[in-house]
């Protein structure tokens, strides 16, 4: 039997509307009473996770920013994996030579030096995964995204690096042109101690080496005392792939990628369908294999 579950929340664990279905709650609910440790691994801030997973009623660990900090269920921090300030400017130069649009995530929030670019990029991204949702409600949600707090507009990314009191944990990346992606990506490679994930086709996701949805989760078993082997987790793009590489039951939603899909021994049903609380209950039902 499972004695964990992981689960990404971005195509994964929200549906089409960014919400956790009753369902997919209620399952998580039941598995808890179990005694079945659920663990949210999510490339969104602390900030951004927990209200979501607070207006759902579920309290669980959170394994932010890629597994660049870990959050008990309390909100404190267990762990911490930044980027090394040398590294970031090399990264913010390499990406400013593409002139490709990024968002810096620290510990103390999230910055962007263009805010009408964030909003444009964040609807269109969403309304693309989500073509039964407005426009307007997805601009609305774009806005309430900075006006919350959870985007912070800077003059210059500079000052954040060279800010002794702030972590940087990741470079968010956006664009819909697939040369200018690919071209950041290639210069990139040239940066040592990072990791290049993407958790949609018009991203890139850059984190610190240790900074890995997988590494950090095999931290939390194991301070936990569980057995990897004995965890299930569950995800749709390539920044799970790490988690997935650690765990006994690795699960594909029907959303996922193809490269997602392929390496899983476990596919359920989209996020839009309840995949996550289907894939729950076959699992409690079922032993790892």
């Amino acid at each position: 039997m499972i004695t964990s579950i992981t689960s990404d929340m971005d195509g994964t664990l929200l549906n089409e509307n960014q919400e956790i279905s009753e369902a997919n709650k209620q399952a998580i609910l039941d598995a808890q009473k179990q005694g079945i440790e659920v663990i949210v691994a999510t490339g969104r801030s602390y900030e951004e996770a927990r209200h979501v997973l607070k207006d759902a009623g579920i309290s669980c660990d959170i394994i932010c920013v890629n597994g660049a900090e870990v959050r008990s269920k309390e909100g404190q921090i267990v762990h911490q994996a930044g980027i090394e300030s040398s590294h970031a400017k090399q990264i913010a130069a390499a990406l400013n030579e593409t002139g490709i649009y990024f968002e810096v995530y620290t510990d103390k929030g999230t910055y962007t030096e263009n805010y009408d670019m964030g909003i444009e990029l964040i609807v269109d991204i969403f309304t693309t995964a989500n073509p039964d949702v407005t426009e307007e409600q997805v601009r609305q949600a774009a806005r309430e995204r900075f006006e919350n707090g959870h985007i912070r507009l800077v003059d210059d990314y500079g000052a954040i690096f060279n800010d002794d009191s702030q972590l940087v944990y990741k470079f968010l990346v956006f664009s819909f042109d697939d040369e200018q992606l690919k071209a950041a990506n290639e210069k990139l490679k040239n940066i040592d101690g990072i990791a290049v994930s993407s958790s949609g086709k018009e991203n890139l996701e850059v984190n610190s080496i240790e900074a890995q949805k997988g590494v950090a989760l095999e931290k939390v078993l194991k301070e936990k005392g569980l057995s990897p082997e004995d965890g299930m987790a569950m995800g749709d793009n390539l920044n799970d792939l790490s988690m997935m590489k650690v765990v006994g039951r690795p699960v594909a939603m029907g959303n996922a990628l193809a490269q997602i899909k392929e390496f899983c021994t476990y596919q359920t049903a989209a996020n839009r369908d309840d995949g996550v609380a289907k894939a729950i209950r076959e699992a409690i039902q079922s032993p790892v294999k």
